[in-house]
């Protein structure tokens, strides 16, 4: 239990003591400061900032979508989707692994000897995990961390993981990257930044086509299941 204890301890005095610091209005207040540093430090500015953006989703900690505005802000949409993308990736990690460690291997054990529903439930995840990781990442409604805990909690593999939360946060990283690439323009006009831009047609409907093309392959399992029963 300790990872996870640490994990927790780390998100609740985080949530508490650094909230007003990672906000938009610190973005905006110290914008000119950051541009100036990258402009001098960019390969430097760019290590600290993934590794600022990796303890923050490692720990859970607020600020994570100002993070990932910051990293358009700063890089534009190229890179700067990249350098999120991968940050969030081994931040993600870094939660599943402790997960993993601290429950996730003796829930999946125990998950895996049972008997009835359980074992049915299980047996299912495992059966269409690359779809399941697919959609819990494509899908706006799944909270972050819960999509980083559910995968550890029923043994799917790391690189399995891995992969599923790099390439299925893309859509959503890119979206919200180039929201910061505009930050800019935004300052100027001395408003807030439009984070439902997501949930807009033109950019919700190309996302729920992914998790349909997502879950193509378990409609097409159970209609094979149904034919055969």
């Amino acid at each position: 239990m300790l990872p996870l204890l640490v994990i927790l301890t780390v998100a609740l005095l985080g949530g508490y003591l650094l909230r007003e610091y990672l906000s938009f209005e610190t973005l905006r207040d110290n914008r000119q400061a950051l541009l100036e540093f990258r402009d001098a430090n960019f390969v430097a500015t760019v290590l600290v900032f993934m590794a600022v953006y990796v303890v923050i989703v490692a720990f859970s900690l607020p600020g994570a979508t100002i993070a990932t505005l910051t990293g358009g802000f700063l890089f534009a949409t190229f890179p700067g989707a990249l350098f999120n993308i991968t940050a969030a990736t081994i931040g993600a990690v870094g939660i599943f692994l402790a997960a993993r460690w601290g429950l996730g291997e003796r829930l999946a054990a125990k998950m895996e000897n049972s008997e009835g529903a359980v074992k049915k439930i299980k047996d299912g995840i495992d059966e269409n995990q690359w779809s399941m990781l697919f959609l819990i990442r494509l899908v706006p409604a799944v909270p972050f961390f819960v999509a980083n805990l559910v995968p550890a909690l029923v043994g799917v593999p790391l690189s399995r993981f891995a992969i599923s939360t790099f390439l299925g946060i893309i859509p959503g990283g890119v979206v919200y990257t180039s929201v910061g690439a505009g930050l800019g323009e935004v300052f100027e006009r001395g408003e807030t930044p439009n984070l439902s831009i997501i949930f807009e047609p033109q950019i919700l409907l190309p996302i729920l086509g992914l998790c349909a093309l997502a879950a193509l392959p378990m409609v097409i399992k159970a209609l094979r299941g149904r034919k055969g029963a």
